[in-house]
């Protein structure tokens, strides 16, 4: 029961508030453990297309790249577990640009009739992680 526990609250803590979305295509099952689902990048040899899956890290509290696609990746097994897929054929994975922080200050001096001023500005892009694939119920491999 405390692995469960400990389990559940590590992918709480990973996932966060985490991007997801999906589109049944196929079959829905009755759902499985999300340990019982299989990325796959080359189809197996007979399966059957259950539905399309979008999630990202979008939200998280990842930080590193790697807690990033993880998280990413976490979401697609999540939301085919759901929908009893055991398999997820991977479509695409990788970076979306969330926007830019930006910071700057300036100042200026003024003496009689001369002024200076000057400034500084530093802006630096936030990304996070995306993966698709399909959710698929692998029959054979």
């Amino acid at each position: 029961m405390l692995k469960k526990v400990l389990s559940l609250v590590a992918i709480l803590s990973v996932t966060g508030c985490a991007s997801q979305s999906h589109v049944v295509v196929g079959t829905v099952r009755a759902p499985i453990a999300i340990e019982q689902v299989k990325i796959y990048l080359v189809p197996p040899k007979k399966f059957e297309q259950v539905a399309i899956l979008d999630a990202s890290s979008r939200g998280s509290f990842a930080f590193t790249d790697q807690q990033k696609m993880d998280t990413a990746i976490l979401g697609l097994k999540t939301q085919a577990a759901k929908l009893g897929a055991n398999g997820i054929l991977l479509q695409s994975a990788g970076d979306q640009s969330a926007g830019a922080v930006t910071t700057g200050f300036g100042s200026s001096t003024v003496s009689g009739h001369n002024a200076f001023g000057t400034g500084f500005g530093v802006a630096s892009n936030v990304f996070f992680k995306s993966a698709t694939g399909t959710a698929i119920y692998v029959t054979e491999e």
